[in-house]
C-alpha cells in the first residue's frame, strides 16, 4: 500500500485555470472520493495523478517518489474508465491478460494471474467468454479484473458506474469497496453521483471552481458542510437567512423569518459574530412533524404538495410565502390536512450555521 500525495497542484487550460494550488493527502490502503459539479476539476485532478495531464505547477507523491513528470505507463497504476475500455473481439481472459502481455510477464505467470483476477470480482469460469456474451455489470467487473491484475500501487477510477443502471450501479458500489479493502489498494474515485461517494468511500474531498471546498469522512461532509456549495450539492437542503443574535459555547442562536434557531457553525474554526448575516442549512429529514410548539428550531405553518414513496413522504411545508422540503418518515397522511396547522421542529445539533457567501 501507498499513500498519494499531493501539493499545490496547478492546471492551466489557456486562461481557465482548472485546478488552483490542490493540496491533499490520500492515505496507504484508503478509498478517496473527488466529487463536485461539472467543470469543478475533479476529472482533471484525476488525470494528473494517473499522468494523462502534467500540471503547471506543484508535485505527486506515491508515498515518498515524486511522480509528477513520469509518463503514465511508468507510474504502475490501474485504471478504470467509463466506458469500460474492452476489446469486443477478445474473450474475457484475453482482455484481462493484455496489460500483463504489455509488461512482458512470462506466459507460464498469465494465466494464473488472470484467473485469481476474475476470481476476485467473482467471474471465474467466465474467461472463455466473449465480451458482447456479457451484461453491463459482468463487463464492469471484467474492468476492474483487468486494472488489478496488473497488481497496481494505486487504482484510479473515473466515473466508472454511470453507465450502469440503478440496481447495478448498486451492486457494484459493494464490490469496488470489497475489491479495494481485501486487496489493500489505496483508490482515488471520480464520480458526481452523491449517494454513490457516501455509500462507499472512507473520506472525500469536494471541488469547487478548482478549489477544495471541504475534505472529511462522508458523515462529516454531509452533517457538517462548511460551505454552501458543499450543502447544495452534497444531498437535499434547506438554506434560511438570518442574524446572529447571540452565542453561548458550541451554540449561535440566529434570528430569520421564520422565527429564533439555535445551531452549529458547519467550520468548527469559524465563529459568527454577533449582529452578522448567516446562513442556515436544514436537511429535510432532519424536521420532526408534532403538536407540542417550542421556543427555538419550531416553526408553525401548513402542509402543501406531498409526494408518497412508501418510507417516507416529501412534504412541501409552507409559512407565509417560504417553502420549506420537510421529509417524513413513516408517513401518515392521512392525518395530515391542507387546512390544519402543523408544527415543524428541528434539533440544534441538525442546524447547520454557514457564512453567507458561498465562495467564502
Amino acid at each position: 500500500m501507498i499513500s498519494i500525495t499531493i501539493e499545490g497542484l496547478v492546471k492551466r487550460f489557456g486562461d481557465t485555470v482548472a485546478l488552483n494550488g490542490v493540496s491533499l493527502r490520500i492515505e496507504p490502503g484508503e478509498l478517496f472520493f473527488l466529487l463536485g459539479p461539472s467543470g469543478c476539476g475533479k476529472t482533471t485532478l484525476l488525470r494528473s495523478v494517473a499522468g494523462f495531464a502534467m500540471p503547471d505547477e506543484g508535485r505527486i507523491l506515491f508515498g515518498e517518489e515524486n511522480v509528477t513528470d513520469l509518463p503514465a505507463h511508468e507510474r504502475h497504476t490501474g485504471m478504470m474508465f467509463q466506458s469500460y475500455a474492452l476489446w469486443p473481439h477478445l474473450t474475457v481472459a484475453e482482455n484481462v491478460a493484455f496489460g500483463l502481455q504489455e509488461r512482458r510477464v512470462p506466459k507460464a505467470q498469465i494465466a494464473d494471474r488472470v484467473a485469481e483476477a476474475l476470481r476476485s470480482v467473482h467471474m471465474g469460469g467466465h474467461g472463455h467468454r466473449r465480451i458482447g456474451q456479457l451484461s453491463g455489470g459482468q463487463q464492469q467487473r471484467v474492468a476492474l479484473a483487468r486494472a488489478l491484475v496488473v497488481r497496481p500501487r494505486a487504482l484510479l477510477l473515473d466515473e466508472p458506474l454511470s453507465n450502469l443502471d440503478a440496481k447495478l450501479r448498486m451492486e457494484m458500489r459493494g464490490e469496488i469497496r470489497r475489491v479495494c479493502h481485501e486487496a489493500k489498494l489505496t483508490a482515488l474515485y471520480v464520480t458526481h453521483d452523491q449517494k454513490e461517494a457516501l455509500s462507499i468511500s472512507d473520506r472525500m474531498a469536494v471541488l469547487d471552481h478548482g478549489e477544495i471546498a471541504q475534505i472529511g469522512t462522508p458523515e462529516e461532509v454531509y452533517r457538517r458542510p462548511r460551505t454552501r456549495t458543499v450543502a447544495d450539492f452534497i444531498g437535499e437542503t434547506n438554506f434560511l437567512p438570518g442574524k446572529v443574535r447571540a452565542l453561548a459555547r458550541e451554540r449561535v442562536s440566529v434570528e430569520t423569518a421564520l422565527g429564533m434557531f439555535e445551531g452549529v457553525p458547519g467550520d468548527p474554526a469559524w465563529k459568527p459574530d454577533p449582529g452578522s448575516e448567516v446562513l442556515l442549512s436544514i436537511r429535510p429529514e432532519c424536521w420532526r412533524l408534532q403538536n407540542d410548539a417550542k421556543t427555538v428550531n419550531c416553526v408553525r405553518g401548513r402542509i402543501g404538495e406531498s409526494v408518497y414513496l412508501g418510507e417516507l413522504a416529501q412534504h412541501e411545508f409552507r409559512h407565509g410565502e417560504t417553502v420549506l422540503k420537510v421529509f417524513e418518515l413513516n408517513p401518515k397522511l392521512s392525518t395530515r390536512s391542507a387546512d390544519q396547522d402543523v408544527l415543524a421542529h428541528v434539533r440544534s445539533e441538525d442546524v447547520v450555521i454557514l457564512r453567507p457567501d458561498p465562495h467564502p
